[in-house]
C-alpha cells in the first residue's frame, strides 16, 4: 500500500478514536459482559493517547474514556490530542470524576502489578476481574497507515545502519563495546529514539546484539536465536569489553531500530579480513533460502503456525543441526514476530498461533544457524503482510558481507 502522509506525520485525534472503537468492537465480541478495561503500561497507554506518562487509562464500554495523570499533566496535554485527561494524585480523585462502580473489569494481566490492582480496590468495586492482553495485542498487531508510514521511516533508516554505516566500523583490535559505541552514536545520527521496548518481562538488552567469532555462540538468557558472552554474568545481554575483532572473525549483528515508537528488526553476518568459511557460507545460504520461502507465505489467511510446520518439516536433519540457535540445545521454537511499538508482538511464526494472518502485519523473520566453532550464520529482515506475499522494508536478506582489513 502506497502511503500519502507526509514526513511530519503527525498522531490526529481520528486514529486514537478510531483504536479505541476497534477496541472497544473487539471486547464487545470477544468479552460481551465487559464494563470497563484499564490500561498501566507506557506502551498501551501511547497507544491509546499519544503520549507516555506516569497515569492510568480506562476506556469504558460506551466507548467513553478517561486518562488520569500523576506525571506530567501538564506534557499530556500537550502531547495528546485527546481532550480526556485529567490529573489526580490518589485513585480516589479518579473514583469521585468516575464513580466507583467499575463493573466486569478487564485489566493488562501480565503488566499491571499486582499491588495497583490492591490499591484500586481501596476505591472502586468491581464484580469480576478478566484479562484484555490477548485482545490488545491481537488489535496491535495489524497497522493502520500512521503506523505503517513510521515503520517504513524505521526500517529505512535501519538499513541504512547495518549496510552502510557498521561495514566501516570494523577494524582490527576494535572490541564489542568499542563497536557497539560506535554504532550507537550512528543510530542517533539516524534518527533512533534511545530505545528498544519489549513486551517481554525483564528483557534488559544493550543497543544490540553482537558476537565477533565464537562469542555469538555463547548462550544467554534471552529467546532469540544468537548468543552473546556479554560483559559479566550481571549484564549477560550487553557487548563483551575484552572481545577484539581479529581478522577471519565472523561478526554477528542484531539489532532493533524504533523511530516515534514503531520498531524495525534486522540482522547482518559480515567477514573481516577474510572469506567466509565453506561451513559459514553453506549455512548462511540455507537461511537465506528459508528467510525468501518463508517471506512468500506471508499473505492474508496463511496460518502462522501451518507456515511454520512446513518450513520445518522441508529441512533434513542436517540443515536443523543448530537451527535457530547456538546450538542444539539453546534453540527457539520460531521463525518470526510481529513488530510494532514492542520488538516482540503478535503474530508469532511458531506452533500455537493458529489465527490466520491479516493484511498489514508487520513481522520480522529472523532464521539463523549456529556453525560450531566458527559462529551464527542467518539473517532478519522486516516484512509487511499483502496480498503478494511479505513486502520487505529493511533492505532485504543479504550474503555475508566481507569487510577488508585497512
Amino acid at each position: 500500500m502506497e502511503l500519502t502522509l507526509s514526513p511530519e506525520a503527525s498522531l490526529e485525534v481520528q486514529e486514537l478514536e478510531g483504536r479505541r472503537a476497534r477496541f472497544v468492537a473487539l471486547m464487545e465480541q470477544a468479552r460481551p459482559g465487559w464494563d470497563t478495561a484499564i490500561f498501566t503500561s507506557h506502551v498501551n497507554q501511547y497507544y491509546f493517547t499519544g503520549t507516555m506518562q506516569n497515569g492510568i487509562l480506562f476506556i469504558r464500554k460506551d466507548g467513553s474514556c478517561l486518562y488520569g495523570v500523576r506525571r506530567s499533566y501538564a506534557r499530556a496535554r500537550e502531547e495528546s490530542p485527546i481532550r480526556d485527561i485529567v490529573p489526580f494524585t490518589s485513585y480516589q480523585d479518579l473514583a469521585a470524576i468516575l464513580g466507583p462502580e467499575l463493573g466486569a473489569l478487564y485489566i493488562e494481566g501480565d503488566l499491571m502489578p499486582v499491588v495497583t490492582l490492591e490499591r484500586l480496590k481501596k476505591y472502586f468495586h468491581f464484580s469480576s476481574t478478566g484479562f484484555l492482553d490477548s485482545l490488545i495485542r491481537k488489535q496491535r498487531s495489524v497497522k493502520s497507515p500512521y503506523e505503517l508510514y513510521w515503520i517504513r521511516r524505521t526500517a529505512e533508516q535501519h538499513r541504512i545502519l547495518l549496510e552502510e554505516k557498521a561495514p566501516a566500523m570494523l577494524h582490527e583490535g576494535i572490541s564489542e563495546a568499542e563497536f557497539i559505541g560506535e554504532l550507537a552514536n550512528a543510530m542517533y545520527q539516524l534518527g533512533f529514539q534511545g530505545l528498544v521496548r519489549f513486551h517481554q518481562d525483564q528483557v534488559e538488552f544493550d543497543t544490540a546484539q553482537v558476537g565477533f567469532g565464537t562469542n555469538a555462540l555463547y548462550p544467554s538468557n534471552f529467546d532469540g536465536p544468537g548468543g552473546g558472552r556479554g560483559n559479566s554474568a550481571a549484564a549477560p545481554l550487553t557487548a563483551d569489553s575484552k572481545r577484539r575483532l581479529k581478522l577471519g572473525n565472523p561478526v554477528f549483528l542484531d539489532t532493533g531500530f524504533s523511530i516515534n515508537g514503531y520498531h524495525s528488526d534486522k540482522t547482518q553476518v559480515y567477514m573481516f579480513g577474510a572469506e567466509p568459511p565453506a561451513e559459514l557460507a553453506a549455512a548462511h545460504r540455507l537461511c537465506l533460502d528459508i528467510l525468501h520461502r518463508t517471506a512468500e507465505r506471508l499473505r492474508p489467511g496463511e496460518i502462522p503456525s501451518k507456515i511454520y510446520a512446513d518450513i520445518m518439516a522441508s529441512l533434513s536433519p542436517a540443515e536443523l543441526d543448530s537451527f535457530m540457535g547456538v546450538d542444539n540445545s539453546h534453540r527457539v521454537k520460531f521463525l518470526g514476530h510481529g513488530l510494532g511499538l514492542t520488538i516482540d508482538e503478535l503474530p508469532v511464526i511458531a506452533k500455537g498461533f493458529d489465527e490466520p494472518l491479516e493484511e498489514n502485519m508487520v513481522i520480522a523473520l529472523e532464521p539463523k544457524k549456529g556453525v560450531p566453532g566458527i559462529g551464527m550464520a542467518g539473517a532478519e529482515e522486516t516484512f509487511i503482510v499483502t496480498p503478494r506475499g511479505g513486502e520487505c522494508i529493511s533492505g532485504g536478506g543479504r550474503e555475508i558481507v566481507q569487510v577488508p582489513c585497512a
